[in-house]
């Protein structure tokens, strides 16, 4: 099983994590796809994809920007994933 988080993990485990991305001052965001494991969105790293915060993003921006990545990030990890095996 793999799973797709908004975020540049191990940072930002959880939810709300737009807002505590901010709340922290963060200068990078993103997505991670990684395998599932027992503990909450702690599994092996399969791909990471990131960008840069503006000064004048919002969680909405922040969404909309992460979920731009994560459209590439998740075909892109299933493909490696074919191919290590």
């Amino acid at each position: 099983i793999i799973n797709i988080h908004p975020s540049l993990l191990p940072k930002f485990k959880g939810l709300n994590t737009y807002s505590r991305m901010l709340k922290n001052r963060e200068k990078k965001a993103g997505c991670t796809v990684h395998y599932v494991n027992e503990k909450l969105d702690s599994g092996s790293k399969i791909i990471q994809k990131s960008f840069f915060i503006n000064y004048k993003d919002d969680e909405i921006n922040l969404k909309i920007k992460t979920q731009k990545l994560e459209q590439r990030a998740f075909p892109q990890a299933i493909i490696q994933i074919f191919r290590n095996n």
